[in-house]
C-alpha cells in the first residue's frame, strides 16, 4: 500500500510539473509577441510571476497574490504609455492564473485575510486587456465581460470549493469520531471484561483468607493462576487493540487469538466465553440452536452477539449479588425466522442491583456501548429486572438479505 501511494504521488507531481512546463512556454510564446525584447522579457517573468504565486505555500500566498498583482499592473499601466504594444494578445496566461488567483484565496483565506489578494488580482485581471494595441469597442467589451462575469465567477468558485472543503472536513471528523467510538466500545468490552474477572477472583480470594477457612496451596495457586490468565488476557487483548491502531492493514492480516478485537470467529466461541466466566463467577450455560451452529454469520451479526454476550455476563459478575446461574440463549427468534434472538437471564436475588439501574439508565458506557453496537445493525436491545429477580439482556438482530448485506458493507468499509 505504500508503495502505491509513492507511486501516485510522483505521478502526480509528474503530471503537475508537466502542466507547469507547458504554461511557462505559452507565456513565453506570448511574450514573444511584444514589438521589442524588453516589453517580451517583461511579459514573461510577469506571467511566470503570476503562476508561480498559485503553487506558493499557505502561509505566503497572500503576500506573493498582492505582490504579482501589483507587478501585473505596474506592466499594464506602463505598457498602455507607450506607442508600440502588442497587436493581439495581452497575455491570456497571465490573465487565467490572476483570475485562478482568486479562486484560491476565497478558497483558502480567511474572510478579511482574502479581501486584499482578491481585490488586487482582479483589479489586475480587468485592466490587463489595456496592453493590447488597438483600442475599440471590442475592447471595452472584453474589460466588461471580465469584470462582470469572470471575476465574480471565479469568486463564486472559490466559495463552492470553500464549502466543498469545510463539508470534507466535517465528514472526516464524523468519521474520525465514529472510529474513536468503536475503538472505545472495544477497549471496555475486552479489557473491562477481563479486569472485572480479576477484581472478582481477588475478591474472592481475600473473602476466603479473611474468613479463616484453611487453603492448600494447590487451591491458593488455582486461583492465582486464575488472576494471572485474566491479567494476561487483558494485556493481549489491549496489545491487540493498539497494534490495529498503528498498522490497521498488518494487524487485520494476523491471527488473533479468541477475544481478540478484532472480532470472534463465529457462534461457537461463545462457549470458551461461558467457560470462562463460569470459572469464577456463577454457571453459565450456553443454549445455541442447532440451525445455528453452521449457519454462516455475517461477521458485523456475529461480533454483535458476543459483544453483547459478553457485556451482560460483565455486568453479572459486577452487579448480581447472589446469582448461581446464568442462561445463555441464542436461537431463532419465534414467529420471525429471520430474527436472531440473544437472551442472558441470571437468577440474582432482590432484582437489580442500583449500580446495574445506574447502567440500565445510561450512566455506564458498557450498556450504551453494545445498544449502538445493536443499532448500527438495525437491531434492538432491552435490559431490565425480570419477575421473580435477576435480570434479563435481550437483543434481537435481523438475519433478512438486506440487512445482511449491509451489514458486510459496513464491516468492509
Amino acid at each position: 500500500m505504500i508503495s502505491e501511494f509513492r507511486s501516485r504521488f510522483r505521478f502526480r507531481h509528474l503530471r503537475q510539473g508537466l502542466v507547469g512546463v507547458a504554461l511557462v512556454v505559452l507565456v513565453v510564446l506570448e511574450g514573444l509577441n511584444a514589438p521589442d525584447p524588453a516589453m517580451a522579457a517583461a511579459t514573461m517573468v510577469s506571467g511566470v510571476l503570476c503562476l508561480g504565486a498559485l503553487a506558493v505555500p499557505e502561509r505566503l500566498f497572500a503576500r506573493c497574490a498582492l505582490g504579482v498583482a501589483a507587478v501585473s499592473c505596474m506592466l499594464t499601466v506602463t505598457e498602455a504609455q507607450l506607442s508600440e504594444r502588442p497587436p493581439n494578445t495581452p497575455g491570456m496566461v497571465e490573465l487565467g492564473a490572476l483570475l485562478l488567483l482568486s479562486t484560491r484565496a476565497v478558497r483558502r483565506c480567511p474572510p478579511l485575510r482574502a479581501a486584499g489578494p482578491v481585490a488586487a488580482s482582479s483589479l489586475a485581471a480587468v485592466v490587463l486587456p489595456l496592453r493590447i494595441e488597438l483600442w475599440d469597442d471590442y475592447l471595452k467589451d472584453l474589460i466588461a465581460v471580465i469584470a462582470v462575469c469572470a471575476v465574480p465567477f471565479m469568486v463564486v468558485v472559490g466559495l463552492c470549493l470553500r464549502l466543498y472543503d469545510t463539508l470534507r472536513e466535517r465528514e472526516r471528523e464524523a468519521i474520525r469520531q465514529a472510529q474513536r467510538l468503536e475503538h472505545a466500545r472495544e477497549l471496555h468490552d475486552f479489557v473491562a471484561h477481563h479486569v472485572t474477572a480479576i477484581v472478582a477472583q481477588t475478591k474472592a480470594a481475600r473473602f476466603t483468607a479473611a474468613a479463616g477457612h484453611p487453603q492448600s496451596p494447590e487451591d491458593l495457586d488455582r486461583m492465582l493462576a486464575q488472576i494471572e490468565r485474566a491479567g494476561s488476557q487483558a494485556l493481549g487483548s489491549m496489545r491487540a487493540m493498539v497494534t490495529s491502531l498503528r498498522d490497521h492493514a498488518t494487524a487485520s492480516a494476523t491471527t488473533r487469538p479468541t477475544g481478540d478485537p478484532a472480532g470472534p470467529r463465529g457462534l461457537r466461541d461463545l462457549r470458551a466465553l461461558t467457560e470462562e466466566f463460569s470459572e469464577v463467577g456463577p454457571t453459565a450455560e450456553l443454549i445455541l440452536a442447532p440451525e445455528l451452529t453452521d449457519r454462516p454469520l455475517p461477521p458485523g451479526i456475529a461480533t454483535t452477539v458476543h459483544r453483547v454476550v459478553q457485556e451482560s455476563l460483565t455486568n453479572v459478575r459486577k452487579h448480581a449479588t447472589g446469582a448461581g446461574r446464568v442462561e445463555v440463549r441464542i436461537g431463532v427468534r419465534p414467529g420471525d425466522p429471520e430474527g436472531l434472538e440473544v437472551s442472558v437471564v441470571d437468577d440474582g436475588q432482590g432484582g437489580a442491583s442500583p449500580a446495574a439501574e445506574r447502567s440500565a439508565e445510561g450512566g455506564g458506557y458498557g450498556l450504551v456501548g453494545i445498544a449502538e453496537r445493536v443499532e448500527e445493525v438495525n437491531g434492538r436491545i432491552t435490559s431490565g429486572p425480570r419477575d421473580g429477580g435477576g435480570w434479563h439482556v435481550l437483543a434481537v438482530l435481523p438475519l433478512d438479505r438486506t440487512a445482511t448485506e449491509e451489514t458486510i458493507a459496513c464491516d468492509h468499509a
